[in-house]
């Protein structure tokens, strides 16, 4: 009955966050954020759960600079950033990014 209860919990967690629009942006360590940053944030439509610049750049076939660049202000000037923290290689993984080799 406690797995049931459990199963069940998790269940309307994930449809509460998947509902609310919540996801987690990831930014990789560049020149102009150069400890890297995993953001939580909200009001975002075309992201993934989990999601990067270069992964969001890669769906759209234009994995560059100036489109990296481009999606993460947009992240910040359309949504709203609830938490910050610092970047996570892992979640980076899970983006979906496409691996450059060794930074």
């Amino acid at each position: 009955m406690k797995g049931l209860i459990a199963i069940c919990v998790a269940l309307a967690v994930i449809l509460i966050v998947w509902l609310g629009g919540i996801r987690i942006f990831v930014i990789q360590p560049i020149g102009a954020i150069p400890e890297g940053v995993t953001a939580i944030v909200v009001n975002i439509r075309g992201l993934n759960f989990i999601d990067s610049p270069d992964a969001f750049c890669a769906r759209q076939g234009q994995p560059n600079l100036i489109c990296r660049g481009m999606s993460a202000a947009r992240v910040a000037q359309e949504g709203t950033v609830v938490l910050r923290l610092p970047y996570s290689q892992a979640l980076y993984d899970l983006s979906g990014a496409p691996d450059y080799g060794p930074q």
